[in-house]
């Protein structure tokens, strides 16, 4: 092999394994989340197999998120409170608490289905503690130009669990059932909290804010809320966070029923789409661990936001094939690995550490508090007014007719297409805006040295001549005193 090539897979490599201690906490992650998936896997089956009704699964995520959403901000006040091992060990073990108690009453006798609203509710709330815990630590685990490849590598490890996870899961729910389940994730649960145990983290160091006073827990739930909004920059920021999550999740609720009406009811074109989305966070984590990411952060972020609307929206929308749609979608799930590496990057270099917790956690709810109300309201308009002007011809979707098409399906296309074109201006309005822009130079990450002015070079007669004066002055002195 060529030196040059040589240097290239060597830097490559190390990308991926110089990460240190991280690397434990990564694989620790990805076992977890595998058994995660596999899991709600099984409690989907086992939902629809007692009633074989759609609303008995779809209320598995309300369930699953509500309590997500709105416990993030006091979670990550109580990260903010405690060590992040700590923090990271007692998600880790309520989780393991939660599963632990449901695979007793499984074993007493037989599992009932608001048994296990419960138990995705709890999961849920451990979830809230985990994203706050566990973006918070890494920068006490990375030096600060890996930032960007760790948040990349998590962001690979909830791409492959997505992939690998239901594969594991139709087998084993076919061959064991639900108990070998809840055991194989009290297992994973115990390898993560192994995991958290053996790596060492670097202690923060302590600033002013840590040694004020400590507020109520309601007043510091909502401090990562007033940190945001009080600064231009993470407030801009964040308005363009909320926005495109909004538009992403009101497309994307529809997807998988536009694919469906478009290919009629063609479940292999949809397993199709799925597997290109988690292959392209696969290789988009991957991608980030080993080039570093962007320099330019918050540019870099905001691109990546329009080519994911491009792709995964827009031409989702406009394109009519199976093969146009897994492109979109393959490059669409790269691009959003780099945007939310650089994003969270973002928030580990500019927020003191002691707050991370809570400016986390207001940053989950921020992202996920309008997805319940986007994902009802995405369904109610495409079948009560888009689909319907599909038989009518008029209105929106027939003046979009000759870029969507026409069909079954294409009035979900035109809200995909919307939700494209409000994505890319949000992400054009954040470059625009001069203090999301610069957001580098107006807030300098906190490890960033001042810049101290040199202390001028003196002349030495100059020095000379003053010593002479003191000399003099101090020659004057012990002339007053007695007997001088």
């Amino acid at each position: 092999m060529p030196p040059e090539r040589n240097g290239r897979w060597a830097a490559w490599r190390y990308g991926l394994t110089g990460l240190g201690p991280f690397g434990l906490i990564w694989a620790g992650q990805i076992v977890t989340l595998i058994g995660n998936v596999v899991l709600r896997f099984a409690f989907v089956v086992h939902a629809w197999i007692s009633g074989e009704q759609a609303t008995q699964v779809v209320l598995l995520s309300v369930f699953a998120m509500v309590p997500q959403v709105l416990l993030s901000p006091t979670a990550g006040a109580l990260v903010d409170r405690c060590s992040k091992r700590l923090a990271l060990q007692l998600a880790d073990l309520g989780g393991l608490l939660v599963v632990g108690a449901l695979t007793a009453v499984y074993l007493s006798g037989e599992l009932k289905l608001w048994e296990i609203y419960l138990t995705v509710a709890l999961l849920g709330a451990a979830a809230a503690f985990q994203y706050p815990a566990l973006a918070s630590a890494v920068p006490l685990l990375v030096r600060k130009d890996q930032l960007q490849r760790a948040n990349g590598l998590l962001g690979t490890a909830t791409s492959t669990a997505e992939i690998f996870g239901p594969a594991l899961a139709g087998v084993l729910v076919a061959a064991a059932g639900i108990g070998v389940i809840l055991w194989l994730d009290l297992v994973t649960f115990l390898f993560a909290l192994v995991t958290v145990q053996l790596v060492r983290f670097r202690e923060p160091p302590r600033s002013a804010a840590a040694d004020e006073p400590r507020r109520r827990l309601a007043a510091d739930s909502l401090a990562g809320l007033r940190y945001l909004l009080a600064r231009p920059s993470l407030r801009g920021l964040t308005l363009v966070t909320f926005v495109v999550n909004l538009v992403m999740v009101f497309g994307y609720a529809v997807v998988q029923p536009m694919i469906l009406a478009r290919t009629g009811n063609d479940t292999s074109a949809l397993a199709s789409v799925l597997i290109s989305i988690g292959i392209g966070g696969i290789v988009g984590g991957l991608v980030l661990g080993a080039w570093g990411g962007p320099r330019s952060r918050v540019r870099g972020m905001m691109l990546g936001i329009v080519g994911m609307c491009l792709t995964s929206l827009i031409v989702t929308a406009v394109g009519r094939d199976v093969v146009v749609w897994c492109a979109a979608f393959l490059a669409g799930a790269l691009l959003l690995q780099i945007v939310n590496g650089a994003e969270q990057s973002i928030f580990q270099t500019k927020v003191p550490a002691e707050q991370q917790g809570r400016v986390f956690g207001a940053v989950a709810f921020v992202s996920q508090v309008s997805a319940p109300l986007a994902m009802i309201f995405a369904g109610v308009l495409a079948d009560r007014v888009f689909e319907r002007q599909v038989t009518t011809g008029g209105g929106l979707v027939g003046a979009l007719q000759p870029l969507v098409g026409g069909g079954r399906g294409s009035g979900m296309a035109v809200m995909l297409l919307i939700a494209g074109v409000c994505g890319t201006a949000a992400a054009l309005w954040g470059l625009a805006y001069r203090p999301v822009r610069d957001m580098d130079e107006l807030i300098p990450d906190l490890d960033a040295e001042p810049d101290v002015p040199a202390e001028p070079v003196r002349d030495e007669r100059e020095v000379r001549d003053e010593r002479e004066v003191r000399d003099e002055r101090e020659d004057r002195e012990l002339d007053r005193l007695p007997g001088g």
